[in-house]
Protein backbone atom coordinates (compact mmCIF):
# COMPACT_ATOMS: atom_id res chain seq x y z
CA UNK A 1 0.00 0.00 0.00
CA UNK A 2 2.95 2.42 0.95
CA UNK A 3 4.57 1.29 -2.69
CA UNK A 4 1.67 2.28 -4.19
CA UNK A 5 1.16 5.80 -2.79
CA UNK A 6 5.08 6.58 -3.23
CA UNK A 7 4.70 5.34 -7.51
CA UNK A 8 1.29 7.51 -7.26
CA UNK A 9 3.17 10.40 -5.46
CA UNK A 10 6.60 9.96 -7.86
CA UNK A 11 4.14 10.01 -10.56
CA UNK A 12 2.52 13.02 -9.70
CA UNK A 13 5.06 14.60 -8.86
CA UNK A 14 7.20 13.24 -12.66
CA UNK A 15 3.83 14.12 -14.56
CA UNK A 16 3.50 18.16 -13.11
CA UNK A 17 7.37 18.70 -13.73
CA UNK A 18 7.64 17.08 -16.80
CA UNK A 19 5.09 19.41 -18.86
CA UNK A 20 1.67 17.69 -19.21
CA UNK A 21 0.58 20.71 -18.52
CA UNK A 22 2.91 23.30 -19.62
CA UNK A 23 2.94 22.12 -23.17
CA UNK A 24 -0.86 22.75 -23.83
CA UNK A 25 -0.22 26.11 -21.85
CA UNK A 26 2.00 27.48 -24.36
CA UNK A 27 0.55 26.26 -27.55
CA UNK A 28 -2.69 28.36 -26.47
CA UNK A 29 -0.44 31.09 -25.75
CA UNK A 30 0.76 31.19 -28.86
CA UNK A 31 -2.64 30.63 -30.49
CA UNK A 32 -3.86 33.48 -28.85
CA UNK A 33 -0.60 35.51 -29.61
CA UNK A 34 -1.10 35.16 -33.14
CA UNK A 35 -4.86 36.05 -32.71
CA UNK A 36 -3.66 39.37 -31.43
CA UNK A 37 -1.61 40.00 -33.99
CA UNK A 38 -4.36 39.58 -36.12
CA UNK A 39 -6.37 41.59 -34.32
CA UNK A 40 -3.79 44.52 -34.39
CA UNK A 41 -4.12 44.26 -38.15
CA UNK A 42 -7.63 44.44 -38.44
CA UNK A 43 -7.87 47.38 -36.24
CA UNK A 44 -5.56 48.96 -38.24
CA UNK A 45 -7.73 47.96 -41.52
CA UNK A 46 -10.54 49.61 -39.77
CA UNK A 47 -8.75 52.57 -38.41
CA UNK A 48 -6.62 54.20 -40.74
CA UNK A 49 -8.84 54.62 -44.08
CA UNK A 50 -11.50 56.41 -41.34
CA UNK A 51 -9.35 58.28 -39.71
CA UNK A 52 -7.78 59.29 -43.21
CA UNK A 53 -10.87 60.12 -44.32
CA UNK A 54 -11.74 62.32 -41.41
CA UNK A 55 -8.64 64.16 -41.47
CA UNK A 56 -9.02 64.78 -45.65
CA UNK A 57 -12.66 66.29 -44.79
CA UNK A 58 -11.47 68.81 -42.62
CA UNK A 59 -8.38 69.69 -44.62
CA UNK A 60 -10.52 69.85 -47.59
CA UNK A 61 -13.29 72.53 -45.91
CA UNK A 62 -10.88 74.64 -44.74
CA UNK A 63 -8.78 74.30 -47.73
CA UNK A 64 -11.81 75.60 -49.62
CA UNK A 65 -12.35 78.79 -47.38
CA UNK A 66 -8.68 79.34 -48.00
CA UNK A 67 -8.94 79.06 -51.51
CA UNK A 68 -12.29 81.33 -51.29
CA UNK A 69 -10.78 83.85 -49.30
CA UNK A 70 -7.46 83.66 -51.69
CA UNK A 71 -9.40 84.30 -54.88
CA UNK A 72 -12.14 86.69 -53.38
CA UNK A 73 -8.70 88.86 -51.97
CA UNK A 74 -7.57 88.60 -56.04
CA UNK A 75 -10.58 89.43 -57.20
CA UNK A 76 -10.92 92.73 -54.73
CA UNK A 77 -7.02 93.72 -55.15
CA UNK A 78 -7.27 93.17 -59.10
CA UNK A 79 -9.99 95.28 -59.55
CA UNK A 80 -9.25 98.98 -59.53
CA UNK A 81 -11.15 102.25 -59.89
CA UNK A 82 -10.33 105.35 -61.50
CA UNK A 83 -12.23 107.87 -59.49
CA UNK A 84 -12.59 110.39 -62.34
CA UNK A 85 -13.81 107.27 -64.93
CA UNK A 86 -16.02 105.74 -62.28
CA UNK A 87 -19.25 104.14 -63.70
CA UNK A 88 -22.45 102.83 -62.28
CA UNK A 89 -21.59 99.21 -63.50
CA UNK A 90 -17.63 99.47 -62.61
CA UNK A 91 -18.83 100.82 -58.90
CA UNK A 92 -21.02 97.83 -58.87
CA UNK A 93 -18.31 95.20 -59.57
CA UNK A 94 -15.89 96.83 -57.29
CA UNK A 95 -18.63 96.59 -54.73
CA UNK A 96 -19.21 92.79 -55.42
CA UNK A 97 -15.84 91.81 -55.75
CA UNK A 98 -15.25 93.80 -52.18
CA UNK A 99 -18.56 91.82 -51.09
CA UNK A 100 -17.21 88.55 -51.94
CA UNK A 101 -13.48 88.91 -50.17
CA UNK A 102 -15.74 90.22 -46.99
CA UNK A 103 -17.89 87.16 -47.10
CA UNK A 104 -15.04 84.74 -47.47
CA UNK A 105 -12.91 86.69 -44.71
CA UNK A 106 -15.74 86.49 -42.86
CA UNK A 107 -16.27 82.31 -42.92
CA UNK A 108 -12.10 82.47 -42.60
CA UNK A 109 -12.76 84.18 -39.07
CA UNK A 110 -15.81 82.10 -38.25
CA UNK A 111 -13.69 79.23 -38.26
CA UNK A 112 -10.17 81.16 -36.63
CA UNK A 113 -12.66 82.01 -33.76
CA UNK A 114 -14.12 78.90 -33.37
CA UNK A 115 -11.21 76.79 -33.60
CA UNK A 116 -7.65 78.87 -33.20
CA UNK A 117 -5.97 76.19 -34.64
CA UNK A 118 -6.93 74.97 -37.89
CA UNK A 119 -8.71 71.47 -37.08
CA UNK A 120 -6.82 69.86 -40.24
CA UNK A 121 -3.51 70.73 -38.61
CA UNK A 122 -4.28 68.96 -35.42
CA UNK A 123 -6.24 65.87 -37.32
CA UNK A 124 -2.97 65.66 -39.25
CA UNK A 125 -1.15 65.29 -36.36
CA UNK A 126 -3.79 63.21 -34.59
CA UNK A 127 -3.68 60.74 -37.86
CA UNK A 128 0.17 60.83 -37.24
CA UNK A 129 -0.08 59.65 -33.45
CA UNK A 130 -2.16 57.20 -34.39
CA UNK A 131 -0.34 55.61 -36.98
CA UNK A 132 2.18 55.22 -35.16
CA UNK A 133 0.83 54.29 -32.22
CA UNK A 134 -1.00 51.47 -34.19
CA UNK A 135 2.62 50.00 -35.85
CA UNK A 136 3.52 50.01 -32.38
CA UNK A 137 0.70 48.25 -31.16
CA UNK A 138 1.45 45.53 -34.20
CA UNK A 139 4.96 45.17 -32.96
CA UNK A 140 4.25 44.23 -29.58
CA UNK A 141 1.92 41.56 -30.85
CA UNK A 142 4.30 39.87 -33.35
CA UNK A 143 6.75 40.17 -30.65
CA UNK A 144 4.63 38.28 -27.78
CA UNK A 145 3.61 35.72 -30.84
CA UNK A 146 7.48 35.38 -31.35
CA UNK A 147 8.13 34.87 -27.99
CA UNK A 148 5.59 32.45 -27.18
CA UNK A 149 6.62 30.36 -30.29
CA UNK A 150 10.09 30.49 -28.74
CA UNK A 151 8.02 28.69 -25.14
CA UNK A 152 6.65 26.48 -27.03
CA UNK A 153 9.24 25.17 -28.89
CA UNK A 154 11.70 25.31 -25.80
CA UNK A 155 8.87 23.02 -24.45
CA UNK A 156 8.60 20.58 -27.10
CA UNK A 157 12.44 20.12 -28.59
CA UNK A 158 14.45 20.56 -24.81
CA UNK A 159 14.25 18.05 -22.12
CA UNK A 160 12.78 16.96 -19.84
CA UNK A 161 9.51 18.23 -21.22
CA UNK A 162 10.42 17.18 -24.65
CA UNK A 163 9.60 13.21 -23.00
CA UNK A 164 6.60 14.07 -22.41
CA UNK A 165 5.55 15.57 -25.86
CA UNK A 166 7.01 12.49 -27.96
CA UNK A 167 5.06 10.70 -25.24
CA UNK A 168 1.49 11.99 -25.23
CA UNK A 169 1.33 15.12 -27.46
CA UNK A 170 3.89 14.39 -30.29
CA UNK A 171 3.94 18.14 -31.41
CA UNK A 172 6.04 19.53 -34.21
CA UNK A 173 8.31 22.56 -33.53
CA UNK A 174 6.36 25.62 -34.69
CA UNK A 175 7.89 27.85 -37.46
CA UNK A 176 8.99 31.70 -36.60
CA UNK A 177 7.30 34.47 -37.64
CA UNK A 178 8.52 35.32 -41.11
CA UNK A 179 7.42 36.72 -44.01
CA UNK A 180 7.27 35.58 -47.77
CA UNK A 181 10.21 37.15 -50.09
CA UNK A 182 7.84 39.72 -51.95
CA UNK A 183 6.89 40.66 -48.62
CA UNK A 184 10.31 41.37 -47.28
CA UNK A 185 10.98 43.86 -49.88
CA UNK A 186 7.38 45.95 -49.38
CA UNK A 187 7.94 45.84 -45.29
CA UNK A 188 11.07 47.36 -44.97
CA UNK A 189 9.28 50.25 -46.37
CA UNK A 190 6.65 52.20 -44.16
CA UNK A 191 3.07 52.49 -46.07
CA UNK A 192 2.39 55.58 -47.93
CA UNK A 193 -0.52 57.73 -46.85
CA UNK A 194 -1.89 59.66 -49.32
CA UNK A 195 -4.53 62.59 -49.19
Amino acid sequence: MVQKILVVLGLSVFLSACGIQSIPQAKNATEASLAEVTNQYKRRADLIPALVESVKGFAKQESAVLVGVTEARAKATAMNIDPTKVTPEKLVEFQQAQGQLSQALGRLMMITENYPQLKSDQNFRDLQAQLEGTENRITVARQRYIESINTFNNLVTVPPTNFTNMIFYRHEKMPQWDVSAEEKATVEKAPEVKF
